[in-house]
């Protein structure tokens, strides 16, 4: 069945599309933090962050079933419901923000965000990490690690302190920014912004130097440019904060959202203040069919419904935090475990070769990857390198099934 499964998709989507892990699961079911393939098998699911608040929540289901049941329209009409949700998403924010403009994905998200910093500022040029990663337009995928020949997108090593030698990381990684935004101004290409990850999740999850986020806007700002954070990782309480960028101590211009906000209901949202929304408006007259709809409202106020209820910011950090200290405790001195690290229910495990020479260890990453699998275990591996072992669970996610991972994880290690 499952062979036969991947021959067809092949057929109809062409070879290439990518498929997680080197025998491809067939997912039928989901509830909570558990999957179940097509023979019963059941997985704790430790990597999607779309099912925030857990897969097929019923208060979600409920949600969804009855507007799709009453209206689903696009959004050239009024409707109060998005409206509620614009005004409960935009508090969830900083008082700096005002405005709320809706999409489907976070590479829409993000490029409505780049317009906004361009029309804003009148700048062109962006400053992004080396090993980000922001959405699959051909404009905003420029801002996956840009090549030396890009002139407009410019990149900086994504900060971290378990690879940095210099004996002050923070002034190491600000000089380097202060070299690219003098960059532009010698080729005479006026600065729009920066476009970064609050956490700089794709890249491993590194610890960032202490005030380097906060210290970086206030350079881009000097430099004329605005600041965008991409929460579509780090965002709806993920951290144990509503937002990465209240973790990293730091307030951006410009916010994008995406994949959990409508548990799997295709939206995004960018919040920034008002004149800065309302410039893109009139420049841009941007328009969305499926934005802003009565069915995205009915989801992503069911999920700030849960967020609150459950309290699940609360469960993220205290969870987490107990999964990360006995983490740190029970692989301390597992060779191949260069560093454990991680903010509310995302962690990451540094996987090297040895832990003298820190060197990146791929290939033994994706092995644990696909172990983990067969014992009931979904994790991801990202980073810039590939090793970097990446938990990030629905929030719903508990200790009894942080006790249930750590037992396989410590069985797996010293097998």
């Amino acid at each position: 069945m499952k062979s036969s499964l991947l021959k067809r998709r092949e057929s109809i989507f062409g070879q290439g599309s990518p498929l997680f892990y080197s025998d491809p699961l067939h997912i039928v079911r989901g509830k909570g933090v558990t999957l179940y393939d097509a023979k019963g098998k059941q997985y704790i699911d430790m990597y999607n962050n779309v099912p925030c608040v857990g897969h097929c929540h019923p208060s979600v289901v409920e949600a969804i079933q009855s507007q799709v049941a009453n209206l689903n329209v696009h959004n050239r009409y009024l409707h109060s419901s998005i409206l509620e949700y614009g005004e409960r998403l935009i508090d969830k924010h900083s008082a700096n923000f005002d405005c709320v403009v809706f999409g489907c994905t976070g590479t829409e998200a993000n490029e409505v965000a780049l317009q906004m910093a361009r029309h804003a500022t009148q700048g062109k040029g962006f400053i992004c990490t080396d090993a980000g990663y922001h959405g699959n337009s051909s404009e905003v995928r420029r801002l996956s690690r840009p090549s030396i020949e890009d002139k407009i997108y410019r990149s900086i090593p994504f900060p971290e302190l378990y690879r940095n030698s210099e004996g002050d990381p923070l002034a190491y990684y600000l000089n380097l920014l202060a070299e690219v935004i003098r960059s532009f101004q010698e080729d005479e290409i006026p600065l729009a912004g920066m476009l970064v990850c609050p956490i700089c999740a794709n890249e491993g999850l590194p610890n960032i130097p202490n005030g380097f986020m906060s210290r970086a806007t206030q350079m881009i700002r000097e430099a004329g440019g605005l600041v965008i954070a991409d929460e579509v990782q780090s965002g709806l309480c993920r951290t144990g904060m509503w937002w990465g960028y209240e973790k990293e101590g730091f307030l951006p211009d410009i916010v994008t959202m995406g994949k959990p906000l409508g548990a799997g209901v295709p939206l995004s949202a960018v919040v920034s203040s008002r004149p800065i929304v309302e410039l893109f408006r009139e420049k841009t007259r941007y328009f969305n069919t499926f934005a802003s709809s009565p069915l995205q409202a009915a989801a992503g106020n069911s999920v700030l419904n849960i967020l609150e209820d459950e309290d699940l910011g609360n469960r993220s950090r205290s969870v987490g935090e107990w999964l990360l200290r006995r983490l740190s405790e029970s692989q301390n001195n597992h060779p191949n475990v260069g560093d454990v690290r991680g903010k509310g229910l995302f962690i990451a495990i540094e996987w090297v070769k040895d832990r003298e020479s820190k060197e990146p260890d791929r290939n033994g990453a994706l092995q644990v990857v696909e172990t983990l699998k067969e014992e009931g275990y979904l994790i991801g591996a990202a980073g810039k390198y590939g090793n970097v072992l990446k938990l990030r669970p629905p929030l719903v996610f508990n200790e009894e099934n942080a006790s249930g991972f750590l037992a396989t994880m410590e069985r797996i290690l010293h097998n």
